[in-house]
């Protein structure tokens, strides 16, 4: 068996999260070859030297610049702040690395058609880590709706809510700074939803939306790692420049209406990315919070039998679920980006594009533009 060497930059959250994909993808899944942790990059060499020890990668270094151009890199995946998304790419591409990416695939729609121009060119292979397709729930879904049994779809009605920033004394983490993030709530959170809608529903027609800034300053932190933060007593504040929340409405070129939602401030909901959709046979509803499980409903069914009805996506028949565990044992949030990882390793191999790849970057990028663009205008914007 042949071996794909890793450089991973990034160590933290996201890090964590694709260290251990990468370290038990080939304990549940036959792959072509075995994928080698080789090299962890952070700029903080104490912390990332710890994290290299722990989640059991070769070595460290502190420069991703190096990293790129090592002749024993295969595959760069980058996990780092979006701000330096596009340097690496262009780079790695340059340096004909495979190239996995966290979104958004950039700050601006111009970085990212840069960055789809310059892996295109390189002829390398590349993923954008949209992890929630990988949800065996949400497969089935898109199963589902591909092979008809929902009839011609009407509504996609997505909100994803999170509340970890809803308390003022919260840090000024990156995520919340523009220059670093691109954007808040919208980019963050409504990037999965917006990406999820067109790959179930279709292509984007036009949209028009809202938003705002709760909390307009914070203490500087001291410490941040993951989503979580510290600041001192006495911090200096600084300024809140990205959304706390976000809503828009849509047109799909298909027809079908939407419905978005994306914040930071709905206390008591930790993450629930939901979805809805709505056809002219039946409807799904799907909530990650509950990601084992989703709802169906079927017009088909005897009249005095209709109802939403839960399915449990646990069953050796459901996408990716012949590699776990007996039926009802439940699979976790982890398990999402073992599965993206099976999927690019096995494309790399097959000499194939997987999916999403950066053109469907592009095209979550293209609506966050749109997005930002109607609520500066106040006015309904094509998808171009």
């Amino acid at each position: 068996m042949g071996t794909l060497n890793i450089g991973l930059v990034g160590y933290k959250f996201m890090g964590k999260a694709h260290s251990h994909a990468f370290r038990d993808v080939s304990m549940f899944f036959d792959l072509p070859v075995k994928p080698v942790m080789k090299v962890l990059c952070g700029r903080d060499e104490k912390s990332v030297a710890e994290s290299a020890r722990k989640f059991g990668w070769e070595e460290y270094v502190t420069s991703w610049e190096e990293l790129v151009q090592r002749d024993d890199i295969d595959l760069i995946d980058i996990t780092a702040p979006s701000n330096v998304h596009k340097e690496i790419v262009l780079a790695a591409a340059q340096n004909g690395k495979h190239i996995f990416c966290e979104k958004p695939l950039a700050l601006t729609l111009e970085d990212a058609e840069q960055m789809l121009q310059a892996v295109t060119e390189a002829g390398v292979k590349h993923m954008i880590g949209f992890n929630y397709r990988r949800v065996p729930a949400i497969m089935l879904i898109k199963q589902m709706i591909d092979s008809g049994k929902l009839g011609q779809i009407y509504h996609f009605r997505g909100t994803y809510l999170q509340d970890y920033v809803i308390d003022p004394s919260f840090p000024l983490v990156w995520r919340l700074r523009k220059e670093i993030a691109g954007s808040g709530s919208l980019g963050d959170l409504g990037a999965h939803t917006i990406d999820l809608a067109r790959w179930l529903v279709g292509d984007f027609h036009e949209v028009i939306g809202m938003s705002e800034t709760f909390i307009k300053e914070r203490p500087l932190p001291t410490e941040m790692t993951g989503l979580s933060a510290k600041s001192s007593l006495d911090a200096e504040m600084g300024t809140v420049t990205v959304d706390d929340a976000t809503a828009f409405l849509a047109r799909f070129k298909n027809g079908a209406l939407g419905t978005f939602e994306a914040t930071r401030f709905a206390a008591g909901h930790r993450n629930m990315n939901f979805f809805e959709i709505n056809g002219s046979l039946g409807s799904v509803r799907f909530d990650f919070e509950r990601m084992n499980e989703m709802e169906y409903y079927s017009t088909e069914d005897a009249e005095g039998y209709q109802g939403f009805r839960r399915i449990q996506t646990t069953e050796a028949v459901h996408p990716y679920m012949q590699a776990w565990w007996p039926a009802g044992h439940i699979i976790g949030y982890e398990h999402t980006f073992i599965h993206e990882m099976k999927d690019f390793i096995e494309s790399i191999v097959e000499d194939r594009l997987p999916e999403p790849n950066f053109r469907d970057g592009v095209e979550c990028q293209r609506v966050l533009h749109a997005v930002e663009k109607s609520i500066d205008n106040r006015t309904w914007v094509q998808i171009d």
